[in-house]
């Protein structure tokens, strides 16, 4: 049942005005990329502007963590102090304009771009997952934006797939924007932040996030679905950050 206020609620609610207005936009007007402006036959971005956006190469980067340009190879994060996921896939390189379309879904509620970026994360997914889940908001978190990102990230994949996006993730306290903090302080940020109610024994579980910087969001996901029995966690997202300079 949709409960006003809850994940599933809100996300739903942004769903159905974003098509509502999609479908009027597209009556009335033609096509416009959102980086460039041209005027097309598209769907969100002209083909310009894709052949431009900077593609994550997973040849050259850490199978686990999707670190770039270690050349193939585990990073020495990964093999020191390994993470609770098990493997990265990620779209992009988090440079621009990708990270100018990841910031306009996030905070300026641009949900088309969840349906043109969910659905290449959909052609990216592979097969053999038992478990779709989205990263989490916390409720205060979601009232405040109105919608998961994340969430809207997902949807093409549920749709498919014959997979569902399971909601029995929960982020059990609010915690500080991850934005501006370093490495350990992330980690600290998200101890302990999500709780798991289902049983995952055996399972293997795709998890769908927008952003991956240092992995402590999906690292922390990570291990509440691993303490709830997941046998395999792989994270997809739409762009992974370079290394610090």
């Amino acid at each position: 049942m949709n409960v006003p206020g809850s994940d599933k609620y809100l996300s739903n609610l942004f769903s159905s005005i974003r098509g509502a207005a999609r479908r009027t936009l597209a009556a009335l007007l033609p096509a416009e990329c959102f980086l460039c402006g041209a005027e097309g036959d598209f769907d969100v971005l002209c083909s310009a502007c894709v052949a431009a956006l900077p593609r994550w190469h997973a040849a050259s980067a850490c199978p686990v963590c999707a670190l770039p340009d270690t050349g193939g190879r585990c990073c020495a994060r990964c093999v020191g102090t390994p993470p609770a996921f098990d493997a990265t896939i990620a779209l992009f390189d988090y440079a621009f304009p990708i990270d100018r379309l990841v910031h306009a879904l996030k905070y300026q509620a641009a949900l088309d771009l969840a349906g043109w970026l969910g659905g290449r994360l959909a052609a990216s997914a592979g097969d053999g997952w038992d478990t779709l889940l989205a990263v989490p908001l916390h409720r205060d978190r979601l009232r405040e934006r109105g919608f998961n990102q994340s969430l809207e990230l997902a949807r093409p994949l549920a749709k498919s797939g014959a997979l569902s996006i399971h909601r029995q993730v929960l982020r059990r306290r609010a915690t500080p924007s991850q934005a501006g903090l370093a490495a350990p302080a992330r980690r600290r940020n998200l101890r302990a932040a999500f709780k798991v109610d289902m049983d995952l024994a055996g399972r293997r579980v795709l998890a769908v996030d927008d952003v991956m910087t240092t992995g402590a969001t999906l690292d922390a996901l990570a291990t509440a679905l691993k303490g709830a029995g997941a046998d395999r966690v792989v994270n997809l997202v739409v762009a992974r950050t370079p290394p610090a300079a």
